[in-house]
């Protein structure tokens, strides 16, 4: 499956209320290094569905989540666990930095 799409009407069902570890990848579409980090997000929920949800939230369109979990730069990878955030990175990031995150 591929990524998922998160915005302001499903982000607490399909990402606070997930039984399984959550990857969001907060972007936006002018955005260099976003665009860099698409594939890796891409390829990344492909290989990892069924063990991971996960998805991408553009802030142009939904700047209430961005505003709610202190986007100030992107790309922004946060990883969320039993409706927590329980991580954060700034930046392109690895397949590797990804399961890092996660605690692979």
């Amino acid at each position: 499956m591929a990524e998922r799409k998160f915005d302001e009407s499903n982000f607490d069902q399909e990402v606070l209320g997930s039984d399984k570890p959550v990857v969001v990848d907060f972007w936006a579409p002018w955005c260099g290094p976003c665009r860099m980090m698409g594939p890796v997000i891409e390829k990344f929920a492909e290989e990892f569905d069924g063990k991971y949800v996960v998805g991408k939230v553009n802030v142009d369109e939904n700047g209430d989540l961005a505003s709610k979990y202190n986007i100030m730069s992107i790309p922004a990878i946060k990883i969320f666990k039993g409706g927590e955030e329980v991580n954060s990175a700034v930046g392109v990031q690895s397949r590797e930095k990804l399961l890092e995150m996660l605690g692979e």
